[in-house]
């Protein structure tokens, strides 16, 4: 099994992707608010991201999807590729586009996506991680 971790950000679990800008195909990583209460397992995303990294991956939109919760309104859905090089993970994705994400994070890492993986704290209260 493979296993990657990550140090706690501000107190809070998250985890890191990678997308790659339309531009140049440069990687573009970006650290996420591991929430497992974000969306249900059935809510049709597996990311919240900021719509202006959804559009710099050359995410394809997707449609229009209705939030409830601590974003309440109708936000577009793109199809991105994301990866997790430590964990061999290279796939597309439906991410909704925010105009704004948590403060001191760059998106939101749903239940959805964590639930792909074996999650939690491997023993080690300081780090989040995924094993797959």
């Amino acid at each position: 099994m493979l296993r990657v971790q990550w140090p706690l950000r501000h107190g809070r679990p998250c985890v890191e992707i990678t997308l790659t800008l339309a531009v140049g195909g440069q990687p573009l990583p970006r650290v996420l608010l591991a929430d497992t209460g974000a969306g249900a397992l059935g809510s049709g995303f597996e990311l919240v991201l900021h719509e202006d990294d959804c559009i710099l991956a050359d995410g394809l939109l997707l449609l229009q999807v209705s939030l409830g919760g601590a974003y309440t309104g109708e936000y577009p859905l793109y199809l991105l590729p994301v990866r997790i090089a430590a964990l061999g993970f290279d796939q597309p994705l439906r991410a909704v586009g925010l105009p704004s994400v948590p403060a001191g994070f760059e998106g939101i890492a749903c239940f959805s996506f964590l639930n792909m993986f074996t999650y939690g704290n491997f023993g080690d209260p300081s780090q989040f991680g995924l094993e797959n």
